[in-house]
């Protein structure tokens, strides 16, 4: 009976948005009143036993979830500004040229935004920022915004896995005693194995919204590509750049192949290269917003010196000795992305009311996600704070020598609560390590499950759809990207469960 109030709140959020086909700020309201509610009667929350009353409880509660909600409306902001900028001054048209240069045909344009670009920047950036720009690049690109989201969340997903420069490992590292290199090892094997599932599904989606079939001999070349490189360097290298490495070696090695085939096809001519007459503005210009973000992420991530002095300023706060929060402002994508707009302003000569129009458009678009976010946040707190999530993760372990067919699951469902894959992981490592131990399993592998598992759980966490919807002008409508993206994500998972009961075996 517990199980049951505790999957609860799931499971109104997943009926109100996708059988009743409610807004996702109307159906996160509703549940987290009622997630309160029972964490209140059910679960004790704010009780004897704990530091704090309920009213100090939904108090902290509700400001962790605004703190949060504001991290992502501070991501979600200047990347709705790039877009509504790239629009007004026409830079959108020139880069939709620019793609037509290396291949006419929009499939694999998307292809390379929806796959290698957003693969790049979850390796680079993390946190909101693949779908951020690639759902309103797409669109930019002639594809609908349905099609757009839903590609850009199922594209990024097997780099969220080792995430920002490995994050999301990393935390794992901190709380078992395995080594970074042994859970790149563990983790990366079920997306090199799996992975194809989300290239097909990005190939059907592209497909479908190229008005052409899907292109499925290039989406096999996408994946090997891809995975090939990423799994050499999870296994011999370490988790901070099997993402980001995979997707520019793979992104370098698609645009030759398809330029080659192009100019096999023209005849060695170059006859079938469309005219670029989009006025005067370059193509180092038109994208100046994204090459200034490529190149600032590089230097901010990957250079030692300036990525410990950006991470060593950090903004803490603590209320009732239980609920707190942090942020580190010069390391945190919004500050990039900031940069990129600003850069964007500059290089295009945007004129002033161009520039307030974008800020203005991005601004009003943001009033309703933020009460989606602070909606969908408040009842993962309130899961986590209160035992909720402890207790379905509990009852899936009774399943015993069964685990690793759930195993993944528990990682889905930390990433669905919390909106990270990091804090997923964060969650469970320790669960995982305990379950694995008390039902005879090897652990390594039960925790590369939980991080394959927190990856997935990205596709249809409903703060992130929130977030990415809000990009592309879907707000309240969040229930159909979740239509599409559900499918992939419990296959995805349960193919994963599968392959843990494999892997344990081998292992």
């Amino acid at each position: 009976m517990l199980t049951l109030v505790a999957a609860l709140p799931i499971l109104v959020v997943l009926v109100l948005m996708l059988a009743v086909r409610w807004s996702a700020a109307r159906a996160g309201v509703v549940a987290a009143l009622g997630t309160i509610l029972f964490a209140g009667s059910v679960f004790e929350f704010g009780g004897q036993t704990q530091p704090y009353s309920f009213g100090q409880g939904v108090g902290g509660i509700v400001a962790e979830a605004g703190f949060v909600a504001l991290t992502v409306i501070a991501i979600i902001g200047p990347a709705l500004g790039i877009h509504h900028l790239q629009q007004y001054t026409g830079a959108t048209d020139r880069l939709r040229a620019g793609l037509a240069q290396i291949t006419p045909d929009p499939r694999l344009a998307a292809l390379l935004i929806a796959w290698f670009f957003t693969l790049f920047l979850e390796g680079a950036a993390g946190f909101g920022t693949p779908v951020a720009l690639a759902a309103p690049f797409l669109v930019a690109a002639g594809f609908r915004p349905l099609s757009a989201v839903c590609a850009a969340m199922i594209g990024h997903a097997a780099g969220v896995s080792f995430g920002a420069v490995g994050t999301p490992v990393l935390a794992q590292v901190a709380i078992v005693d395995v080594t970074g290199i042994e859970l790149s090892r563990a983790t990366a094997p079920y997306h090199v194995a799996l992975g194809a599932l989300l290239v097909g599904a990005v190939v059907v989606i592209v497909g479908r919204a190229g008005n052409g079939s899907p292109p499925w001999p290039w989406g096999a070349l996408a994946a090997v590509l891809f995975f090939v490189p990423y799994g050499l360097i999870a296994w011999f290298v370490g988790p901070e750049l099997p993402t980001l490495a995979g997707a520019l070696v793979g992104a370098v090695g698609f645009v030759a192949v398809v330029s080659v085939v192009r100019r096999r096809d023209d005849g060695g001519t170059g006859a079938g290269t469309a005219p670029l007459d989009i006025g005067s503005m370059s193509l180092v210009r038109a994208g100046a917003p994204y090459l200034a973000l490529v190149g600032t992420v590089l230097v901010t991530r990957m250079v030692p010196p300036i990525r410990d002095a950006l991470v060593g300023v950090e903004v803490r706060w603590q209320i009732f000795d239980t609920f707190a929060g942090d942020v580190r402002p010069l390391y945190h994508p919004a500050l990039l992305l900031t940069m990129a707009f600003v850069v964007g302003w500059w290089a295009q000569r945007a004129p002033g009311p161009d520039v307030r129009r974008a800020f203005g458009t991005a601004t009003h678009q943001l009033r309703w996600v933020f009460v989606a976010l602070v909606a969908m946040v408040t009842i993962a707190f309130t899961m986590s704070h209160s035992g909720m999530t402890t207790e379905l993760a509990d009852s899936a372990a009774a399943t015993g020598r069964w685990w690793p067919l759930l195993a993944p699951a528990v990682g889905v469902l930390g990433t669905f609560v919390t909106g990270s894959a990091t804090a997923s992981n964060v969650l469970f490592t320790e669960f995982q390590q305990t379950t694995a131990q008390a039902t005879g399993l090897p652990t390594i592998p039960m925790l590369g499950a939980q991080g394959f598992g927190a990856a997935v759980g990205n596709i249809i966490c409903p703060h992130n759809i929130v977030a990415a919807a809000a990009t592309v002008g879907l707000s309240g409508q969040e229930g159909r990207v979740l239509r599409v993206t559900m499918p992939v994500a419990l296959t995805y998972a349960a193919l994963g469960g599968v392959f843990a009961s494999l892997f344990v075996t081998w292992w």
